[in-house]
């Protein structure tokens, strides 16, 4: 098939513009032993996952233990003290073995015991939580120095820093005025806490991100590497690219299927726009504007079942619910996601006179599905078995298995009866492996059974069956997968100090009062200018503390990650919000839709910052201009609040409120993206944009009194568009604005 604007790059070009861009990707140089010690590391650290995904879980201070030692010890032999550090040459040498120096492989060695020390004294923890011995602060000491060293180095100051007030208020409560005045902890309490305890760092989100995080992140990547990513490119093309400004569209419905294998949005920017961006910016999209769109569209993976970012499987512990009603209340606000930024593409090429993909562009899909249709087999599963109410990590260990399974044993093309005998008994032995029940020696039986398994792919191989893959695809898959977890890995156990802190102090609490007494104090303001029969002082003192915890999440998300600013918030804001009377799944969905925003909100928008080094745009700028389409949907979680029928599984849940809702949200995203792109059939005036604007407020409102009053403010624009669009079309002259024809820059 001939090379379209859809053909993937090969994964070693991807890996590095992922490292260019990505800092958590970001690893230094280095030589023998230290680059053989490390892959060697990061393979059994994704081994490890996966042996006890499929065949075992340990005990949970161990499993956490072993995962967070594998985590931080790695992270001082990959990232560099600082980033003039990270550039200099590797060289062997005794004070720099392998290019790595001697402080960091001592760093990451005390790191390492400091966490194994838990899992080894387990037993006795019962008897000294609360009253730590030497050993027990002397090791917690050095694993909380360390961790906040390691969060630093593989993330940057934010997230540490925070960790560090939280610690300061926790020392220092005494001195601290009013309602935060607290009693105080000595450093010895504060570490018992933390360090012995399981509401510290070895908390709920460090369990999290090593039993379901690790294991979808895996899946991901061997999907990727299989081609079901290329697969679902071809797809979105087929689907998006003929229309007006095509590539920009390709680039959302792609990144909309790519978000259903990674929860990463950096790696979903890299990917799919590293074949979009230059399509865009070969139509005539400005090159800010064409990193911009696909970094708001990336962000959207976060949130698009079946695989969710790290948030999603956080929801599971904190809410004690299951996964399948965590992928059912994500499915609208995910489509919510990318139908804003769909619209304000479409506007803006409409504008500006923008071109779809011409037949010679488009992918063939019929033969792209001929070659590829076996890699959507380990998805399918996947979502079977998450579906049928079984466990998250056995759905991973399937659907990675089965990846590994379709690319060894299946070819893109010339594909005989051994290769199909193969496919389908090798997925027998994992239907044993997945589903059989072997009752006290079940985990070797299993690990019998893989071997057999291994053993045929062998035979095959031998009489001549191969895959689109090679073996040696799988081992590089997982050390990638490994790579993705560190990072996530710190950040998680740093949030546990701020969690440690909150459940220590009661701040949570203390920060909910204020929360609250500022909202009502606000909403007591705007009584006096709101009528009582539009807006209760109730649902004004509510609406008050949302607008306060959207712009906290937006401003959280300046410095840190999405998952870390969802913690964050949820621990400190999402109970006041209930205490508002707001339903616990809706409070958390609210911050974790706003915390999406943290990877396109300037100065720290990664996602952002990886589109613009491959459009070769500014920055700032493409931050700035992806933060705007990514507008168009920040009214929604408020909707989710009002009106919680919208995530399908919410209590009181009914259809004609859904309908309503649903309606009323769809056109108020058009509305709201008409607006701020100044464009619907032709360019808007200033009157049409602040009607649209306040029309998108009322219809995206809930209540269908409130939605009509909404639709009557669009009806005059509606008619003087209609009326504008007509006349251009007789005098023959373009309906685009001022502005269309821009060259590219």
């Amino acid at each position: 098939m001939s090379a379209t604007p859809t053909q993937l790059l090969d994964e070693k070009t991807l890996a590095e513009l992922e490292q260019k861009f990505d800092p958590e990707m970001r690893f230094r140089p280095t030589v023998a032993p230290a680059a053989l010690i490390v892959t060697a590391l990061l393979i059994a650290l994704s081994a490890f996952h996966y042996y006890t995904a499929g065949f075992g879980l340990l005990r949970e201070t161990t499993h956490r233990g072993v995962h967070l030692a594998f985590v931080l010890g790695l992270i001082f032999l990959v990232f560099a003290a600082s980033k003039k550090r990270a550039d200099v040459p590797a060289r062997h040498g005794w004070l720099t073995p392998g290019g790595v120096p001697l402080y960091d492989w001592l760093l990451g060695a005390a790191c390492a015991v400091s966490v194994l020390y838990i899992p080894y004294v387990f037993d006795d923890l019962g008897f000294r939580v609360g009253n730590p011995n030497t050993a027990d602060v002397v090791f917690g000491t050095i694993l909380f120095l360390t961790l906040l060293e390691a969060t630093r180095r593989s993330m940057g100051w934010p997230l540490p820093l925070i960790a560090i007030g939280f610690t300061v208020y926790a020392l220092a409560g005494p001195a601290f005025p009013g309602l935060l005045k607290d009693a105080g902890a000595s450093w010895s309490q504060m570490i018992s806490h933390q360090y012995l305890t399981s509401q510290g760092i070895y908390g709920v989100a460090v369990g999290v991100v090593a039993t379901y995080v690790f294991h979808f992140v895996l899946f991901g990547v061997m999907a990727t590497r299989i081609g079901l990513g290329q697969l679902f490119l071809d797809l979105a093309s087929s689907i998006a690219g003929r229309f007006a400004g095509g590539p920009a569209k390709v680039s959302i419905v792609g990144s909309a299927f790519f978000g259903m294998l990674s929860g990463s949005s950096v790696a979903n920017a890299v990917t799919v726009g590293s074949l979009t961006i230059p399509a865009m910016i070969r139509v005539g999209y400005r090159r800010e504007f064409a990193g911009a769109v696909e970094a708001a569209s990336s962000t959207g993976g976060q949130i698009t079942p079946p695989v969710l970012g790290a948030a999603a499987f956080l929801m599971i512990e904190f809410l004690n619910v299951s996964y399948q009603t965590i992928i059912a209340a994500a499915v609208v606000p995910a489509f919510m996601h990318f139908f804003g930024v769909f619209m304000q593409v479409h506007f803006e090429a409409k504008r500006h006179g923008l071109r779809g993909l011409t037949p010679e562009e488009m992918p063939r899909l019929r033969e792209s599905l001929r070659e590829r249709w076996p890699t959507l087999i380990p998805l399918l599963l996947l979502i079977w078995i998450l579906v049928t109410g079984r466990t998250p990590y056995l759905a991973a260990f399937t659907g990675i298995t089965s990846a590994m399974i379709v690319g060894l044993s299946t070819r893109t093309r010339g594909n005989t009866a051994a290769n199909w005998v193969a496919l389908a008994g090798l997925h027998a032995l994992l239907a044993l492996i997945a589903f059989g029940q072997f009752g006290t020696h079940s985990e070797w039986i299993k690990l019998g059974v893989f071997a057999l398994g291994v053993v045929a792919w062998a035979l095959a191989r031998r009489l001549g069956v191969r895959g689109r893959i090679e073996p040696a695809v799988v081992v590089e898959a997982f050390e990638t997968g490994a790579k993705y977890a560190l990072a996530v890995g710190a950040a998680a156990a740093t949030v546990g100090i701020v969690i440690g802190v909150v459940t220590l102090t009661g701040v949570g609490f203390k920060i909910s009062y204020i929360i609250t007494s500022w909202a009502s104090a606000i909403a007591g303001g705007l009584s006096a200018f709101v009528p009582a029969g539009l807006a209760s002082l109730q649902g004004m003192t509510l609406l008050a503390a949302l607008v306060m915890t959207g712009v906290v999440c937006i401003l959280m998300g300046a410095g840190i990650p999405t998952t870390a600013n969802y913690i964050i918030m949820v621990t400190v804001a999402a109970p006041t919000l209930v205490q508002l009377g707001v339903e616990p799944l809706v409070a958390h969905f609210f911050v974790f839709y706003y915390g999406v925003l943290a990877d396109i909100t300037p100065p720290v928008a990664l996602a952002a910052y990886a589109a613009a080094g491959m459009a070769g745009g500014d920055p700032f700028r493409t931050g700035n201009t992806a933060f705007r389409l990514g507008l168009a949907k920040a009214l929604v979680p408020f909707v989710f609040v009002f009106s919680p029928s919208l995530l399908l599984v919410a209590k009181g849940f009914t259809l004609g409120a859904f309908a309503v809702t649903f309606i009323g949200c769809v056109l108020g995203i058009v509305a709201l993206a008409a607006a701020l792109s100044g464009f619907f059939l032709v360019a808007m005036k200033r009157w049409e944009q602040a009607l649209c604007l306040a029309a998108a407020l009322l219809l995206i409102a809930p209540g269908l009194t409130v939605s009509l009053i909404g639709a009557a403010l669009v009806l005059p624009v509606l008619l003087r568009q209609l009326a504008a669009w007509r006349g251009a079309r007789i005098s023959g002259n373009s309906p685009r604005g001022p502005t269309s024809g821009q060259p590219a820059r």
